[in-house]
């Protein structure tokens, strides 16, 4: 299995959040997303907000460099 990651610098946030996790493993890193979502951000962890942080995994590394943030659909 390949590394994944998921980056926070991608989404807007009133906080301007700046964390980035990768893990060798998607279980791995579902379990600190989720974490970080609810630690930091307020949410609670439910199974929508794990298929949602799921769905937005990548494949590799983050980037040294903020990525463009995303903008609302």
């Amino acid at each position: 299995m390949s590394r994944q990651y998921i980056d926070c610098r991608e989404y807007p946030s009133t906080t301007n959040c700046s964390v980035a996790l990768s893990a060798d493993s998607e279980s791995e890193l579902l379990d600190a997303a989720v974490q970080h979502a609810v630690t930091v951000h307020g949410h609670t962890d439910t199974p929508e907000l794990r298929k949602q942080l799921a769905g937005l995994f990548k494949t590799g590394t983050p980037p040294l460099q903020a990525p463009a943030q995303k903008t609302p659909a």
